[in-house]
């Protein structure tokens, strides 16, 4: 009895202060839960949630010990039982509790989730069950006295408790009123005063770009990639050794943009920027006294198409490009602005734990669309920038929309079969990421494409050979048609033909003959036209050997000579464009084009024929060898020297398909005529 009285008193010593936080925290979780909103209020309320939690759940495990200590005796089974339910369910909701504060909110583990709140739930529910049979299944003798009915609980625990949470609340109150006042307010006006309207007055011009709220963007909404590192570890260096990241400081790219500040002013840069530099365009850098994208060590050179340039994508203008988006910052969460430790230590929990404001601004559905890439791939050029009209040039995203993969040109279209950009340019890959899907995965943020240059400069031996990989993945056939002959002969004897039985006729070449060869180049997996991009400036050609059996050159095409160029005759897939004059606007300054004087590229799902002849000389040995293969370099020489400057390199030439033939060679038999 002595022992019972004196667990009671420690019991009862803990009690106001466990119920009262327990109370605090199922207050906070609950508002939490059932308010969609994302203010600051909602946010601190949050953080205390956090706070109460862990509190609440140090002080109900010793209460619970203590009281079970003390109850242990008791004999009423279904007091027992409740209780120890009870204590199942604390268990279950401390537990997914602590792993929700460490790992978060995960789209893959979202049980955890939903059992803190089915736990935390039922176990305030058992707790008043557990009270409601503790008073119900009281002895009579115990009955009459109502001070003893629950001796754990007084009554001032109550009182209490009302008046902790009350206190609580005005806290939270007080100190999001107080934060809202601390903080620095984002700029909407440009970062170079006296900003030029030199197109109109539309303050993103030639760009297409517009703003949520038709104004500027403050830098540190749109500049923050290194934010995303410590959530998003993988992703974020898939994103590094990516084209996406190098779009500013890409050293073509470099000499370009200066160029073209350089031809016509800094504001004409607004029209590449959109795409490679979204932060020199949005924050109002790209004004005289400002600097673009280019400029070596700048915020827009070091984020290039950042994470927010991307994912702050928040709906389209139109499907014709040159950066064709709105773009919308994601609202904040606490400490947002803050770079002291624990501040930010402290934003990454809070975003973790409830991170549905954060997937809705950033992971918009508009981004599982193809149309979404129709902003930066696909692009035209005006009268404001070439002086003389609109002139279509790349569309990546019309292209698909022609292909078999889009579905839209079959009746019927919207069937699971369609093959989207993304399905290609971001597969799916494992990764223990918050993002990843039910089966642990996530989209490749390196966007395998053609780009076998950046990888080369910076020393990224992987995403070289990843680029590579990609580029050899069977997306391309290369096939050989052989030369069938309509009069061969198997031998000299006068035979019927009927009874040969040949699927086809025997192929070989003579001597002396002019050899005409066929070949097929499919575009049997690339999504869009090929090649695709800048294919002015991007090398795809077809190399054609024939060598004889020593290995001796009877015809070539499409080799490269000493100086690293490919042969000016070779069959290459590419576009010339023009500039008014007629000259060929050879160092991809796009300003001067108004035209092309050639274009050859195969759409998705077709062919192209070549065809090739020479004559077969007397000195080869039998049989003939014939290799076709298709080539891609990223640059051809004359630009790549150009725009690389020092900074020059030799660009790997990459095989995509190739295909080869041994033909066998006779003699032609001089037929005699007798009298």
């Amino acid at each position: 009895m002595i022992k019972n009285k004196h667990l009671l008193a420690k019991e009862q010593d803990y009690n106001p202060i466990t119920w009262a936080t327990t109370l605090s925290c199922a207050i906070t979780g609950f508002i939490t839960y059932i308010f969609d909103s994302h203010n600051i209020w909602l946010q601190w309320t949050v953080l205390f949630h956090l706070i109460t939690g862990i509190t609440a759940s140090v002080l109900l495990l010793i209460y619970l010990v203590l009281h079970f200590r003390r109850t242990l005796g008791f004999r009423r089974i279904s007091v027992i039982i409740s209780g120890l339910f009870t204590l199942f369910l604390y268990l279950g909701f401390v537990y997914t509790g602590w792993l929700l504060m460490f790992e978060g909110q995960q789209e893959n583990t979202r049980w955890i989730y939903n059992t803190h709140i089915v736990s935390g739930s039922l176990f305030l529910a058992l707790i008043l069950l557990h009270l409601l049979l503790h008073v119900t299944l009281l002895p009579k003798r115990r009955q009459q006295n109502d001070s003893v009915k629950c001796p754990s609980i007084p009554y001032k625990t109550f009182k209490y408790s009302l008046l902790y949470n009350i206190l609580l609340q005005v806290i939270i109150t007080v100190i999001a009123f107080s934060y809202q006042a601390s903080l620095t307010p984002y700029k909407d006006t440009p970062a170079v005063a006296d900003y030029e309207f030199s197109y109109g007055e539309h303050r993103f011009r030639p760009s297409q770009t517009e703003t949520f709220n038709n104004a500027f963007i403050d830098q540190r909404q749109i500049a923050n990639s290194h934010r995303c590192f410590s959530c998003h570890k993988e992703i974020s260096e898939q994103w590094l050794s990516s084209a996406h990241q190098q779009a500013a400081n890409d050293p073509t790219y470099v000499t370009n943009v200066s160029l073209l500040a350089d031809e016509k002013g800094i504001s004409a840069t607004r029209y590449c920027e959109g795409c490679h530099a979204p932060v020199a365009l949005l924050t109002g850098e790209l004004s005289k006294g400002g600097r673009h994208g280019g400029i070596k060590g700048t915020p827009a050179n070091i984020e290039g198409v950042s994470c927010l340039g991307c994912h702050g994508i928040s709906a389209l203008t139109h499907l014709k490009g040159v950066a064709s988006f709105e773009f919308t910052p994601m609202q904040d969460y606490l400490f947002a602005q803050s770079r002291q430790p624990l501040l930010m230590r402290l934003h990454n929990l809070l975003l973790s734990v409830k991170p549905e404001q954060h997937k809705k601004d950033l992971g918009k559905p508009l981004f599982t669309d193809s149309k979404f890439c129709s902003s930066c791939h696909s692009q035209f050029m005006d009268k404001d920038m070439n002086g003389w009209g609109w002139v279509n040039m790349q569309n990546e995203y019309a292209a698909w929309l022609e292909s078999p993969y889009s579905k839209q040109h079959q009746e019927g279209f919207s069937t699971s079969d369609e093959v989207r950009c993304q399905d290609c340019h971001m597969p799916l890959l494992s990764a223990a990421d918050p993002s990843a899907d039910l089966d642990g995965k996530i989209r490749s943020h390196n966007f395998p494409g053609a780009n076998t240059l950046l990888p080369l400069l910076r020393g990224d031996k992987k995403q070289l050979e990843a680029t590579i990989k990609f580029l050899q993945s069977s997306k391309l056939r290369v096939s050989i048609d052989k030369p069938n002959r309509k009069d061969a002969v198997e031998n000299l004897l006068a035979i019927d033909e009927s009874i040969r039985n040949l699927d086809e006729a025997p192929y070989y070449l003579y001597i002396g003959e002019k050899a005409k060869l066929t070949v097929a180049v499919s575009n049997r997996g690339v999504g869009h036209n090929f090649p695709g991009g800048s294919i002015d400036i991007n090398q795809a050609w077809l190399e054609f050997l024939v060598m004889d059996a020593q290995g001796v050159i009877v015809f070539n095409s499409g080799l490269l000579d000493n100086n690293n160029y490919v042969d000016p005759d070779a069959y290459f897939y590419r576009s010339l464009p023009i500039d008014r004059q007629g000259q060929l606007v050879w160092k991809h300054d796009l300003f001067n084009r108004v035209g092309e004087s050639f274009r050859r590229v195969i759409k998705a799902g077709e062919s192209d024929i070549v065809r090739y002849s020479f004559e077969v000389p007397a000195w080869v040995k039998s049989p003939l060898t014939v290799t076709a293969t298709l080539k891609y370099r990223k640059l051809n020489e004359r630009y790549a020297k150009w725009a690389l400057k020092d900074q020059y390199v030799k660009i790997p030439v990459v095989d995509l398909a190739w295909s080869s033939l041994a033909i066998p060679i006779k003699i032609r038999k001089e037929v005699e005529i007798t009298k």
